[in-house]
């Protein structure tokens, strides 16, 4: 390889090195197994402050959820807390039976009880590099109030938003 090949070869390298380490940090929205608009058109809005225990939430609303580190879930989680995690449990006053996403903007586990017990979710997703939207989680739920348990949250608030699939 003659001096000058070996010398454009350098310069092209450095060229693309400071164009990537300019570039803005990657944020990807768009690759959920569904669409996360909805809850982040919510999120970027005013949402309503929802305490630990006692709140009541309502479906295609978001809300700025509080955690706390004491709080009881209603039925044994389906994951175990953590040491040192916080939680909520939030009450959804008769749903109409359908497939429901409950999406949240941090990292932390969603049960949602029905009857007295734990429903399985049906799917999930999650993006740890979208700064709006951590994860979303599907559940089929049966007509009636549910109950939505936040259990190893390491943040003292996220937001919450509880949608029909449509």
């Amino acid at each position: 390889m003659r001096a000058y090949e070996r010398d454009t070869m350098i310069r092209s390298a450095l060229a693309l090195a400071v164009v990537f380490a300019a570039a803005p940090a990657y944020a990807d929205c768009d690759h959920f197994k569904w669409s996360v608009a909805a809850e982040r058109a919510l999120f970027s809005a005013s949402p309503a402050p929802l305490p630990a225990t006692d709140g009541k939430a309502e479906i295609n609303k978001a809300y700025a959820l509080a955690l706390g580190k004491d709080v009881k879930p209603a039925v044994a989680p389906e994951r175990k807390p953590k040491d040192g995690t916080s939680g909520a449990v939030v009450a959804v006053a008769d749903l109409p039976a359908g497939l429901y996403q409950i999406t949240l903007s941090e990292e932390a586990w969603i049960d949602v009880v029905e009857n007295g017990a734990l429903v399985k979710s049906s799917d999930f997703s999650g993006q740890k590099d979208c700064p709006s939207i951590r994860k979303s989680v599907r559940f089929q739920l049966p007509a009636g109030p549910a109950l939505v348990q936040i259990g190893n949250g390491e943040v003292d608030k996220l937001m919450l938003a509880i949608m029909p699939v449509k």
